[in-house]
């Protein structure tokens, strides 16, 4: 299970929205039931309960992932996060004081600014091997602890590494398995306890299905599994 923290990144449909003395900046900060691609034959997605029990803890909005940079906290009561059947929404009140925070308003308000993301810790995924070779996770459970408007939001470079070590772990339980299979099916097929002993004798004259490659071998000679 992956422990570090991570960010994720999407197009968002944002706004902004003005109410009296109020400035405010909302818009989905995740989204359920869509793949975000980390490389390719990698892919995630979130489940609609990832952030159950997380809305109710001290979570930041940030500017690029910034923690000098906050736009508002759940604590103070200037940033309000809720789930709803597409995902997570954010709404974040603006300090007309913060210079910061009226410029990126601004940028928003514009259209230069259109992209999000949220940073967090794995708590609970699932792994989905797909017969094309291609590996989707679904994160089932997350720790929330900020939310960031982007003006260039990517996956980290230590982030796709750690995927890509992941999906290494996955490709060799795939090779143990095969490997394993093969030597059962070996031993089923010769009747004996150690195939080693095959080798050092070599083959028999003939196989009990006449000639050719024994059904043991699906893959045909010297066969492998798809990486």
């Amino acid at each position: 299970m992956t422990q570090t923290r991570q960010t994720r990144s999407i197009d968002a449909a944002f706004r902004t929205r003005a109410e009296g003395n109020e400035r405010r900046i909302e818009g989905y900060f995740a989204v359920f039931g869509s793949n975000y691609e980390i490389f390719p034959g990698a892919t995630e997605s979130v489940d609609p309960h990832a952030f159950d029990d997380q809305l109710t803890g001290d979570v930041r909005a940030l500017i690029d992932h910034d923690s000098r940079l906050v736009l508002g906290r759940t604590g103070a009561g200037t940033l309000t996060l809720r789930v709803d059947d597409h995902g997570l929404f954010g709404s974040i009140l603006i300090n007309e004081a913060d210079q910061d925070a009226m410029n990126l308003y601004a940028r928003v308000q514009r259209g230069d600014v259109t992209q999000c993301s949220f940073g967090f810790d794995i708590l609970d995924q699932e792994t989905v091997n797909n017969p094309d070779g291609s590996v989707h996770w679904i994160l089932r459970q997350v720790k929330l602890y900020e939310i960031s408007v982007c003006t260039f939001p990517a996956y980290e470079a230590t982030e796709v590494q750690a995927r890509r070590a992941d999906l290494a772990q996955i490709k060799k339980r795939r090779l143990d398995l095969w490997k394993e299979t093969q030597r059962a099916r070996l031993k089923a097929f010769l009747g004996i306890q150690s195939p080693s002993k095959v080798f050092r004798e070599g083959p028999p004259k003939a196989f009990p299905s006449g000639e050719g490659t024994p059904k043991a071998f699906p893959h045909g000679e010297g066969g492998s599994p798809k990486g």
